[in-house]
């Protein structure tokens, strides 16, 4: 997950006179670490994780030969414990974009009936249901053990390339749970908005003061 990370590198200049006397100190803070080996192993080996990552594939090489364009969609994870660990859990799905998430985005392009710049609101939840274009919402989205409570976090978007928008949120807890899905949504407050795309994996289990950093692509 490199283009979403966030080491950092602080300098400090200590005792600085007009005579350019002083010292230099730096201290390097360091980056996230992997997720457990046994942890990538599950995930990577469902049947939505397999399909979606041939999909994606699949679609990409589909655009590049035939220049017809699809949308795809991915999602990348690392979670700061409370003590300030990061943990990098990698791309940890690639599905699935709602038809009711590109009908939102007709719907914007036909009236401006719509604004697909609201698209930019990140939801979590714990439901296992498989991932499925019909789908309107998550199947068991988290509210009170967000921190604020039922609100999804605001995305910070950006453009790795021209055709690919990232959004990337940070969802706080105040509570245990085992997070197991994500969606971007058209609205801040949980249990509503349109939900453009939903991904699944395999739990990561959060508690009281961890964090969720999640970023999400589309192209």
């Amino acid at each position: 997950m490199a283009n979403c990370d966030n080491s950092v590198l602080e300098v400090f200049m200590v005792g600085g006179t007009s005579s350019l006397r002083g010292s230099l100190s730096a201290k390097l803070i360091k980056g996230a670490v992997d997720a457990p080996l046994s942890w990538k192993l599950r995930n990577v080996a469902r049947w939505g994780f397999i399909k979606g990552w041939l999909f994606w594939h699949l679609a990409w090489l589909f655009s590049r030969v035939t220049e017809i364009p699809t949308v795809v969609s991915s999602l990348s994870i690392r979670v700061r414990r409370a003590n300030g660990e990061w943990i990098d859990y990698g791309t940890v799905c690639y599905r699935v974009v709602t038809d009711a998430g590109v009908a939102f985005i007709v719907d914007d392009m036909d009236n401006s009936a719509t604004d697909i710049t609201t698209l930019n609101y990140h939801g979590v939840g714990t439901g296992v249901t498989a991932e499925s274009a019909a789908q309107t919402a998550l199947v068991t989205e988290s509210t009170t053990v967000l921190n604020p409570d039922s609100t999804r976090a605001t995305g910070t978007k950006s453009q790795p390339s021209a055709n690919i928008l990232r959004s990337v949120g940070t969802l706080t807890f105040d509570g245990s749970a085992a997070i197991t899905e994500h969606g971007i949504f058209s609205q801040a407050a949980t249990g509503g908005g349109t939900l453009l795309d939903r991904s699944l994996f395999a739990a990561i289990n959060v508690a009281a003061a961890d964090s969720i950093n999640l970023c999400g692509f589309a192209a």
